[in-house]
């Protein structure tokens, strides 16, 4: 199979042996983001202000390759605590998704200090 890495400097440096995402067989898949500042590292408090900027750092390495969020069609999302903050995380995600509407997994998960981690599918044009 022909893939290739995408790294970008608008997104947090991985913060393991991985890349930002992987170009393969006309997807991005993208790693799990979590809510940190790309620059200063920092992490939002709250679920909503945490989603927001996990949107931010995906659609940063979605922009890398000329792909925005209605090019996404599968998103996985973990919740630190699942019930607490579902409907704050979706209210944020909807704001980001808005008509577009991929498929999505939302499950509750042991996350390392921070609420939420997202990965995305995107699907790249007919011609990549």
């Amino acid at each position: 199979m022909n893939e290739r890495t995408v790294h970008t400097r608008d997104a947090p440096a991985p913060a393991g042996a991985y890349s930002h995402g992987v170009v393969a067989g006309g997807f991005l898949f993208t790693s799990g983001f979590g809510p940190q500042h790309p620059v200063t590292g920092e992490v939002p408090h709250g679920v909503e202000a945490q989603t927001v900027q996990v949107l931010h750092n995906i659609g940063a390495v979605l922009a890398e390759e000329g792909l925005t969020m209605r090019d996404v069609v599968k998103v996985t999302t973990h919740l630190q605590h699942l019930k607490r903050d579902f409907h704050a995380y979706d209210a944020a995600y909807r704001e980001f998704l808005g008509d577009a509407r991929p498929v999505r997994t939302t499950v509750g998960s042991d996350l390392m200090d921070i609420l939420v981690e997202i990965d995305v599918v995107a699907a790249l044009p007919a011609s990549s």
